[in-house]
C-alpha cells in the first residue's frame, strides 16, 4: 500500500516503511491545490519586484544584497553548489531516503513557494531508488540542516553523487540511467530545499522507532537475567508501582509481571532467606520505566516535527504573504534527542551491571565466568569487559549536543541547535547499547544452562530456545563475537520478542 505524502499525516512507521523497506509513495491530492497556491504568491512577488528574502536577496548575513531578476534562478543553483560543504563517511541509505521523504511532506504542506515538480522529483527519486551521497558532518542544526540538504539536492539537479542499484555514480548519470528528468531550479526553490530538520529528524526517526523494540529486548534479558540470578519477583509486584504511578515504570513492571510467570527456578529458592536484590535487578522497572518514558517523549516531537513546515521563508497562499521566522531552528529536536540519548544508555548502563553479576561468582553462585573449567578456560569474562567498554563509551557520547552554540553566517545566524551532533550521538548510543543487551542474552542463557534440569518460566523458556537455534552454550572457549551478533541478528528481526509475545501477548503499548 503506497504512503500518502500530504505535508499533515506522515507517521514515524511511514517512514521508516519507505525509507527501511521500500514501499511505494504518492503525492496526496490534497497537497497540490496547496502547494500551487503559495506557489502563485512567490511568482506574484517576483513579478512585482518585491523584495523577499531568498528569493531576490542574498541569504544569511547577504540578505541585505538584492539580485537582479535575470540572477533569480542561479542563485538558486548557486545556494546549493556553495552549502554542499560535508565531510565525513555518508548517512545510510535509510536515513537519507527518511531524509528525502521528510523534506517532501514538508513541502507537501504547502507553506514553501516551490513548484509541485519539486515534490514531485523527490517522490520519484524514492519510488526508483535514487539515493543521493550526503555526508554526515558539516550542519550546525539551524538555519535548519543546510550542508546534509544540500547534498541531497545537488543530485535533483543532475550534479554530486548517487547510489543506483547499489553502485555510486554521478548525479546526472543515476537520474538519467532511472529516466528522471533534472530539475531546473526557480525562485525561492533552492532555499526551500535546504531550509529545514530533516537530516536531524530522520536520523531521529530511526532512533526512537528502534528504541522502543530496545526496550522490550531490554525487559526480556533483565527478566532472564533476574531468573538466572535466582531473583525476586516481588519487586514487579503492582502494588509498589501502582503509588508511583510513572507510566513507563507501571507499563515495564507489568511486562515483567507477564514474562516472569512462575517457574521451576524461582520455586527452588522459595525459602533462600534472601531479603531482597540488588539495584539493577529490583530496580528494573523505575531504571527501563524512566527511559522508555523518554524515549516515548522523544517519539511525540518527531511525530510533531515531521508533520511541520521548517523553512524560511514560509509563504502563506491564503494570505499572499511571505513571513521571515525560525522554524527551522532544531532546537526540539536537539533537546528531544539528547535526552533519548541519556535514556538509551542508561538502558546499556544497568544491563552492563546485570552482565557483571552473572559472571561473578561472588554474586552469582554460578560458575565463575560462567565456565565449568576456570582458569583453563576464561568463559564469558572478556564479555563484561566489551560491555563496560562500551558504556563508558556511552558516558561520553551522552554530554548533550544542545548546550553547545557557535555562531555562523557573520553572526546574523547566532544561536545554533546542534541537533544533527545530539540525533547522530544517539544513534550510536542505541547501537552500543544493543550489543551490550546481547550480550546480556548471551550471559544470561548460559546461566540458565547451568540451573538445568530446572526450567525458566514460560516466555523466558521460548527467548531461550529461540536464542539457543543460533548460538549454543559454551561448552569450550570459543570467539564470541560471532555470538553477539547472531543475537543482534535475532533482535533486529524481533524473533527473541516475537517468541515471548506469542505467550504473553504485547508486552507495551507504543
Amino acid at each position: 500500500m503506497p504512503v500518502m505524502v500530504d505535508g499533515e499525516s506522515l507517521t514515524i512507521e511511514d517512514v521508516v516503511q519507505v525509507a527501511r523497506h521500500n514501499e511505494p509513495v504518492i503525492l496526496h491530492e490534497s497537497a497540490k491545490s496547496r502547494i500551487k497556491k503559495s506557489r502563485a504568491v512567490v511568482e506574484a512577488a517576483v513579478k512585482e519586484g518585491r523584495v523577499v528574502y531568498g528569493v531576490n536577496t542574498g541569504f544569511g548575513n547577504l540578505a541585505h544584497v538584492s539580485i537582479n531578476k535575470k540572477d533569480l534562478a542561479r542563485l538558486q543553483v548557486n545556494l546549493i553548489r556553495s552549502h554542499s560543504v560535508g565531510v565525513g563517511p555518508p548517512f545510510s541509505r535509510e536515513v537519507v531516503r527518511g531524509m528525502m521523504l521528510l523534506r517532501a511532506n514538508a513541502l507537501a504542506k504547502g507553506y514553501s513557494g516551490v513548484r509541485l515538480e519539486v515534490i514531485e522529483t523527490l517522490l520519484e527519486m524514492l519510488n526508483k531508488d535514487v539515493t543521493p551521497v550526503v555526508p554526515q558532518q558539516g550542519s550546525v542544526g539551524s538555519s535548519g540542516d543546510l550542508a546534509p540538504l544540500a547534498h541531497m539536492a545537488m543530485v535533483l539537479l543532475g550534479e554530486g553523487e548517487a547510489i543506483l542499484s547499489g553502485k555510486t555514480m554521478g548525479g546526472g548519470e543515476a537520474l538519467h540511467k532511472a529516466g528522471i528528468n533534472a530539475l531546473k531550479l526557480q525562485a525561492k526553490e533552492g532555499v526551500a530545499l535546504i531550509n529545514g530538520t530533516q537530516p536531524m529528524s530522520a536520523v531521529g526517526v530511526f532512533v526512537v522507532h528502534d528504541a522502543l523494540k530496545l526496550v522490550h529486548d531490554a525487559t526480556i534479558a533483565a527478566s532472564m537475567s533476574l531468573e538466572a540470578l535466582r531473583g525476586t519477583r516481588v519487586a514487579a509486584d503492582e502494588r509498589i508501582h501502582s503509588i508511583r504511578p510513572h507510566e513507563g515504570q507501571i507499563d515495564v513492571a507489568a511486562a515483567q509481571r507477564r514474562i516472569l510467570m512462575d517457574s521451576e527456578i524461582n520455586h527452588s529458592h522459595a525459602n533462600c532467606g534472601k531479603v531482597q536484590d540488588a539495584y539493577s535487578l529490583r530496580c528494573i522497572p523505575q531504571v527501563l520505566g524512566a527511559s522508555l518514558d523518554a524515549i516515548r517523549y522523544a517519539y511525540s516531537v518527531l511525530e510533531t516535527e515531521i508533520n511541520a513546515a521548517t523553512d524560511n521563508p514560509l509563504v502563506f497562499g491564503d494570505d499572499g504573504v511571505v513571513l521571515s521566522g525560525g522554524n527551522f531552528h532544531g532546537q526540539p529536536v536537539a533537546l528531544a534527542m539528547d535526552f533519548v540519548g541519556i535514556a538509551i544508555s542508561e538502558i546499556a548502563s544497568i544491563s552492563e551491571r546485570r552482565i557483571n553479576r552473572l559472571v561473578n561468582p561472588h554474586l552469582s553462585e554460578l560458575p565463575a565466568f560462567l565456565t565449568t573449567e576456570g582458569g583453563l578456560e576464561s568463559g564469558m569474562m572478556m564479555a563484561q569487559y566489551t560491555a563496560a567498554a562500551l558504556v563508558s563509551e556511552n558516558k561520553v557520547l551522552s554530554h548533550p549536543a544542545s548546550v553547545d552554540s557557535i555562531p555562523t553566517s557573520a553572526d546574523q545566524e547566532d544561536h545554533v541547535s546542534m541537533g544533527t551532533i545530539a540525533a547522530r550521538k544517539a544513534a550510536n548510543i542505541l547501537e552500543n547499547t544493543l550489543n551490550v543487551v546481547a550480550i546480556e542474552y548471551m550471559c544470561a542463557c548460559q546461566g540458565l544452562d547451568y540451573l538445568a534440569p530446572l526450567n525458566p518460566s514460560g516466555p523466558l523458556q521460548e527467548a531461550f530456545k529461540t536464542i539457543r537455534k543460533r548460538v549454543p552454550k559454551l561448552e569450550d572457549d570459543r570467539p564470541l563475537s560471532p555470538d553477539i551478533a547472531k543475537i543482534r541478528e535475532l533482535m533486529s528481526a524481533g524473533e527473541i520478542i516475537a517468541s515471548v509475545e506469542s505467550i504473553t501477548g504485547p508486552l507495551f503499548e507504543n
